[in-house]
């Protein structure tokens, strides 16, 4: 049974999934079964190195998602739209859906998967977080039947590349994010990761399959790296740490749906979360700081599994076109074990009836682990002071080093132990008032 693929772009991404398709032999025996019907592209006059029949090629999207030929759409165009209105008349005309775009699901998943449900179609994604490292499966069938605790992870391989050069070479974030963009590993505009956005793009489609509900994606708060100063990241490693761009998705408190019993009821609270990107601090010995360059690398913390981390690259045309094809795979087993009705009835992506409710928690209510520096004038008991303000507001201090800054300054770096944000925040700004403290030069969490 051979089966009809459509493809929306072919960009680097899918240019790589017609090369997978074109050159079946080694492969899974399926690939011989899918078959490349219409290609959508902006420019039919643009050189490509994949010699495709020109007569795939069109440049209306709509008439890729309306041929009878086609039996799957894969969605690698990228951006909200027309790709999430694709999406919809794809699934509208009950095809399958392949899509590696990352903005459209974590924005408008519900409404997705709610439409795909109705009509008894798979939406897939597992390219949309983590590149070629299979992820999105495993939360939703390998490891459902545990009670995720928190998902965390390095899920943007440009700003690890960075990173990683920045620790090694001592080098500043500009010269390393240019070099970056001549290599290919960042954008031209790399605001969307270097900024944090498509770090959390990803997290919130975690968050949504790892506790079966989802959070608005705009309510995630982010912050990204272009701010980060080189001696952060020097310092860090003095004090044994790596600097690496975290975004983490973490249960906060059991609600009457999580208890023992499996009570559940439509009317239970709803479960709390803290869901952020940020840089943060991680001890060497943790599992994610030995994750350098392009790669990624994703945590999920559960009961009764424990720790289990998933790595590989996280990017680039040939392990997000190999995580399409898999998807591609993954629908057209089925199709071949259980006929042209395969789907009908399933859950394809996480039904929407089903979904919990999710609720983020107010900031201030988190705890966390955190590293303040601190440029200080360079006297006497200036250190005493600081460790004064923090105790006063119920700060534990892990540990606290001087710098020198210049022959008239300190730099003065500060490591808590966890604590409620509330009181650390509290206790920065009567720091920040002290006469003795120029300024708070930089704040991070700490794992």
């Amino acid at each position: 049974m051979t089966i009809g693929i459509g493809l929306l772009g072919l960009g680097t991404v899918g240019a790589g999934v017609a090369e997978i398709l074109a050159t079946p032999r080694g492969r899974h025996p399926l690939v011989n079964n899918l078959a490349l019907r219409r290609v959508a592209v902006r420019d039919l006059n643009r050189p490509r190195p994949l010699q495709l029949d020109p007569g795939l090629l069109c440049t209306d999207p709509q008439a890729v998602v309306d041929d009878p030929g086609v039996d799957i759409v894969v969605e690698v165009m990228g951006g909200l739209e027309p790709a999430r209105s694709l999406i919809l008349r794809a699934i509208a005309a009950g095809k399958a859906v392949v899509t590696a775009n990352k903005a459209v699901m974590a924005r408008f998943g519900e409404e997705i998967s709610a439409a795909a449900a109705a009509k008894g179609v798979y939406v897939l994604l597992e390219a949309a977080v983590g590149g070629g490292i299979p992820i999105i499966e495993p939360l939703k069938q390998s490891l459902g039947g545990n009670r995720i605790t928190r998902v965390s992870g390095i899920i943007n391989g440009t700003t690890n590349y960075i990173l990683s050069r920045m620790a090694a070479e001592g080098a500043a974030y500009t010269d390393v994010l240019a070099d970056a963009q001549r290599l290919g590993y960042a954008e031209a505009d790399p605001a969307a990761d270097v900024q944090g956005g498509d770090a959390a793009d990803k997290i919130a489609i975690l968050t949504s399959l790892a506790y079966g509900g989802s959070v608005p994606r705009q309510t995630i708060p982010a912050e990204g790296i272009d701010q980060l100063d080189a001696r952060d990241v020097a310092y860090a490693d003095k004090l044994g740490y790596v600097v690496k761009l975290l975004a983490v998705s973490q249960r906060i408190a059991s609600t009457p749906d999580d208890d023992a019993s499996g009570d559940a009821s439509p009317a239970a609270d709803a479960l709390m979360l803290d869901v952020r990107v940020h840089p943060t601090l991680v001890p060497r010995s943790h599992p994610l700081a030995g994750v350098n360059g392009v790669n990624n690398a994703i945590l999920v913390e559960g009961e009764p599994v424990g720790q289990v981390m998933f790595f590989g690259p996280g990017a680039g045309a040939g392990p997000t076109a190999s995580a399409v094809v898999a998807d591609i795979l993954n629908i057209a087993g089925i199709r071949q074990a259980c006929g042209e009705a395969a789907g009908a009835g399933l859950d394809p992506l996480l039904a929407a009836g089903s979904w919990r409710q999710c609720r983020l928690i107010d900031s201030a209510l988190t705890t966390h682990r955190n590293y303040v520096r601190l440029r200080t004038s360079d006297q006497a008991g200036v250190i005493g002071q600081i460790g004064t303000c923090f105790g006063q507001a119920g700060v534990s201090i892990q540990s606290i080093v001087q710098f020198e800054a210049d022959s008239e300054a300190a730099e003065i770096v500060v490591i808590t132990h966890e604590v409620l944000e509330e009181h650390f925040r509290q206790a920065l700004a009567t720091i920040a008032s002290l006469p003795e403290v120029a300024a708070v030069e930089a704040c991070l969490r700490t794992l």
